[in-house]
């Protein structure tokens, strides 16, 4: 049975080869593929914050009455790397290679450690709290996900 850590897991890789692919097209100089695989990235992330925010995480407060605890520090991460987010996509529309650097090495560093916090801590106490509710809950974030 796939688990919640499995599916949201998953969800991170796919967002970190769509960060890879904008990443390689700015490597070898093609502005606007890396504009186009950045944009892909940004709905793939932002659709993952969504599901997160909308479904996994309303559930697990629910279930636990945590809401002070990781979920609020997850969302407190993803309100910073949406603003990277905003502030790479404008330096990919000003043509500034530089700053989208600068901002795209961060994001990098930000996902990296948020992703261990979730799929190492969160994850799994979803997988632990959620254990009755994890079919119909990978089925909404199944949803929201193939939405992006």
């Amino acid at each position: 049975m796939t688990t919640i850590r499995s599916f949201m897991t998953d969800d991170h890789r796919h967002c970190d080869d769509l960060f890879a692919e904008a990443e390689q097209a700015m490597a070898k100089g093609n502005v606007d593929a890396g504009k186009a695989a950045f944009g892909h990235f940004c709905e793939g992330l932002l659709a993952h914050f969504a599901a997160e925010e909308k479904t996994l995480f309303p559930s697990f407060e629910a279930k636990t009455g945590m809401t002070m605890g990781p979920t609020r520090v997850m969302r407190l991460e993803h309100e910073q790397m949406r603003a990277l987010l905003a502030d790479a996509r404008a330096a990919l529309e000003a043509g500034d290679a530089d700053d989208y650097i600068g901002y795209a090495d961060t994001l990098l560093i930000m996902m990296q450690q948020h992703n261990l916090k979730e799929e190492n801590m969160l994850y799994p106490m979803c997988d632990e709290h959620l254990a009755a509710e994890t079919a119909e809950l990978l089925q909404h974030l199944e949803a929201e996900l193939s939405e992006a």
